[in-house]
């Protein structure tokens, strides 16, 4: 894994371009400790910078920026091609001959050979890089087709900049950063910024599965739209559309032959590698299909906490007994948080309120003392409906729109103005229920069941259910209520859980849980690679019908009966508990001081983005214990906390 960045200048520079993209680059050395480098035509206009983490061929032979066999490309890469190896062999046999063994260098040949475009289909891994193409002068910008690896870009003034986070444009002297009111404001009801948007007017995030392709001769400001070489959209719709019927024991097997086989290529790594454990059925399936293919005991890493209701560590354990894995365990609690938080603002780069960041930091933070790189469950949930939206919406959906409005109407009046005492009387009650019907912060849950009353589409009741908590109610007058944010349309013929499945594959997957990964990993210096998104697997994955992935009331189903090959019954019918931590708690308690200078008014009256009143009503009712506002005032934190890491 590493960090890459760049820019195309149009006009002299003040300083030496060299020691610019040096600079840039070394913002990034947490992505690639390793090794560095840079290359730069001052005559054309072109620097590109790279930071490396050595994980395949860790020789000299897989530096970066990496100049092709024919000198016409010039490379800078952060990722992994998994399929480097037959790609290795099929270029061979055309007669091209290798320096090294390193996928980079497979990447530049595939390029040289295919050319860009049908070379990039041909990668299966995860990627963004710069490619430089000296003959047409033309700088390419690619990111893969899940958006695992993250690539901004944009105009400062003559300069055209580029990087894996933001902190690498920052580093650059024509650096202008101003705050997007729009993206703020999305920010506020998300939690994270969406694609294309980033915090910063005139600055972009590449999307998934797109090629941006600049020539040194535009026009300053200039800038192209990305062009896509893969759509989710189509893919879905297409296999939607040509499902056949496919007996559960067919599906079984062909599942269990694609995932080993993505498991297989991700285990191949020149560098210690181990995996992510939480017990869950995720990762519990990554790691079993590792045993499977390794001829070595697999190292198996998972964070605990100390407040039980939180605490699925447990899980992890006994599944590393039975599984046989060498297994490591943390156990944290507010005062690792605490040490953790102030440096989330440098991690993250850019306001991000997902509060499972903390542990899964502690996490990355963990396993980097072992192992550069590990395998996770990531993506599981969104391909095989492991959320209860998957099935409570649609349920909620079903008998809620055939309500006259005026009587959701005074439901939802009646829910809101009584959810006190309705929280009290669920709470006494909660614990004679499944553990499948008992829910932390009661109150807060039955707010967001009186939000869905009002909602005119099954789409805009997902939309509502993916807010954090909507804490641009708290935005000044003049930011736009609204934002950017727009959602993406998925297939229509598609099941009402599929469509809240894909679009958590394409919206929140990308914009939440994987940032919330890289970043945690890249700031420890930690590669992790997920084999539920290689796309040949979620191709298939959407083949599969409905009732594989939602059975009997759950989600998951396929994936289930796949572990139940390789762990018995009694380690797998675990609750869903989420990578979750007590922030309301910690919010009145150790987190507090910390919360209350954020949270000053004379503060947010003198930065002029927050309504100071609104928000100090919020935090006050919070901390009294009258409402749960842990959501809303995480995200409310962490753009502060982002704001001062910035100087300002």
């Amino acid at each position: 894994m590493c960090g890459v960045t760049g820019f195309l200048f149009t006009h002299k520079e003040t300083e030496d371009p060299r020691g610019v993209v040096s600079r840039m680059a070394e913002s990034l050395r947490h992505r690639g400790p390793d090794d560095g480098g840079s290359w730069v035509d001052e005559t054309t206009g072109v620097a590109l910078g790279h930071r490396r983490l050595a994980v395949i061929d860790l020789s000299a032979d897989g530096r970066q920026p990496m100049i092709s066999h024919d000198g016409r490309y010039v490379l800078s890469c952060n990722g992994e091609i998994y399929s480097f190896i037959e790609l290795h062999d099929e270029l061979t046999r055309g007669g091209t001959r290798f320096n090294g063994r390193s996928d980079t260098e497979v990447l530049l040949a595939a390029v040289e050979r295919w050319g860009l475009e049908a070379a990039i289909r041909r990668f299966v891994g995860m990627f963004a890089f710069a490619l430089w193409d000296r003959t047409e002068k033309t700088l390419h910008l690619a990111r893969d087709r899940m958006g695992e690896k993250p690539v901004y870009y944009g105009w400062c003034g003559k300069s055209f900049l580029f990087g894996s986070e933001l902190k690498a444009l920052r580093a650059h002297p024509d650096w202008v950063g101003e705050i997007s009111a729009d993206a703020l404001s999305a920010y506020m009801k998300l939690g994270c910024v969406p694609a294309p948007h980033s915090i910063y007017r005139g600055i972009h995030k590449l999307p998934p599965a797109t090629i941006l392709s600049l020539r040194a001769s535009d026009a300053p400001g200039h800038l192209p739209g990305p062009s896509a070489y893969w759509s989710a959209h189509d893919v879905v719709r297409h296999i939607s559309a040509d499902r056949g019927t496919i007996s559960d024991d067919e599906a079984l097997d062909q599942l269990e032959e694609v995932l080993k086989r993505s498991v297989r290529q991700m285990l191949h790594s020149d560098a210690p590698l181990g995996a992510f454990l939480s017990g869950g059925v995720d990762s519990s399936t990554v790691v079993a299909l590792m045993k499977a293919e390794s001829s070595t005991p697999v190292r198996t890493f998972s964070i605990g906490f100390h407040e039980k209701n939180y605490d699925e560590a447990h899980h992890a354990r006994e599944m590393a007994r039975h599984l046989e894995t060498e297994h490591t365990e943390l156990y944290a609690g507010s005062g690792e948080a605490l040490e953790v938080i102030p440096h989330l603002p440098r991690f993250y780069d850019e306001p991000f309120a997902d509060p499972s960041q903390i542990p899964t930091h502690l996490l990355c933070a963990l396993t980097r003392e072992h192992v550069t790189v590990a395998l996770s469950g990531d993506g599981g949930d969104e391909l095989f409906g492991g959320y209860n939206r998957h099935f409570w919406a649609t349920k909620v959906w079903k008998w809620t729109h055939l309500l006259p409005e005026r009587v959701k109407t005074r439901i939802a009046k009646g829910l809101t103005t009584h959810h006190p005492e309705l929280a009290r009387y669920y709470e006494k009650i909660s614990p004679l229920l499944p553990r499948r019907y008992r829910f932390e912060v009661a109150g807060e849950k039955i707010l967001k069941l009186a939000n869905l009353f009002n909602t005119a589409s099954l789409d805009e009741m997902y939309g509502r259910l993916r807010m954090y908590g909507d804490a641009s109610v708290c935005l000044n007058a003049h930011l736009d209520p609204e934002g950017v944010f727009a959602p993406i349309p998925a297939p229509g013929d598609l099941h009402p859980a599929e469509m809240m499945m894909y679009r958590d594959m394409v919206e929140y997957l990308p914009d939440d849980i994987l940032v919330k990964v890289d970043r945690a990993s890249m700031g420890a210096s930690l590669e992790v690679r997920s084999p539920y998104l290689d796309p040949r697997v979620v191709e298939f994955v959407w083949s599969l019908p409905i009732r594989l992935k939602l059975r009997y009331g759950a989600g998951k189903w396929i994936l289930r009966r796949l572990l139940s090959r390789y762990a018995p019954a009694s380690l797998i019918q675990k609750p869903k508990m989420g990578f979750s931590v007590p922030i309301g708690e910690w919010l009145r308690g150790p987190l507090n001081d910390w919360a209350e200078d954020l949270l000053g008014e004379s503060r947010l009256k003198e930065e002029g983005f927050f309504h100071p009143g609104s928000v100090r009503r919020m935090w006050e009712q919070h901390e009294s214990g009258a409402r749960n506002w842990q959501f809303c005032l995480w995200g409310l934190l962490m753009f502060q906390a982002w704001l001062d890491d910035q100087g300002r």
